[in-house]
């Protein structure tokens, strides 16, 4: 059986930190990730890995254009009601699946929705995100909560057009 890692034992080259949180005074839906993989980690940015989608589904959910610098992108969903999270804080993973995840731990979630009392929505990019949030947090009444299909180049199995179909479900609660 695999020892499972601790934050006790030395730390692994494969120990990864999540990014703060995006968010302002108007941020009406979180999306969660679940931990930032190895492009977004070198380039510290959410989604920096070229082949995930999330900023082109952003641009169609808002009905703007494709952001192309990551100033501009954190404006696209900032001016949009939206914010970004990782539920994990840290992950031991060798590279950037969410299945090789060995270790996590959580973010302050219920912190930040307490503080942000205008958020009424959290949508989740992806299983392992909802996973992670269901194992540390119980959902809030007030929250309507989203099952999203992750962005994911390793989740190719499923088309732009329906990942920008179900992604658009987030503003139907809000505007």
């Amino acid at each position: 059986m695999k020892k499972k890692n601790t934050l006790n034992d030395p730390v692994p080259s494969s120990l990864k930190t999540s990014f703060g949180p995006i968010v302002c005074d108007h941020t009406r839906i979180l999306i969660l990730g679940s931990s930032p993989g190895d492009r977004s980690l070198s380039l510290q940015q959410y989604y920096g890995h070229p082949q995930n989608r999330f900023w082109r589904v952003m641009a169609f959910v808002t009905k703007s254009d494709v952001p192309s610098t990551y100033d501009e992108k954190k404006a696209l969903i900032l001016n949009n009601g939206f914010g970004l999270w990782d539920v994990a804080q840290h992950v031991i993973r060798e590279g950037s699946m969410d299945h090789a995840i060995t270790f996590d731990e959580p973010n302050d979630i219920s912190g930040l929705l307490a503080a942000r009392p205008a958020i009424r929505v959290v949508g989740f990019n992806g299983k392992k995100a909802e996973a992670l949030f269901n194992k540390y947090f119980i959902r809030n009444d007030r929250i309507s909560y989203l099952s999203l299909p992750s962005t994911s180049p390793a989740n190719a199995g499923i088309g732009f057009e329906a990942l920008c179909k179900n992604w658009s479900r987030l503003s139907k609660d809000i505007f």
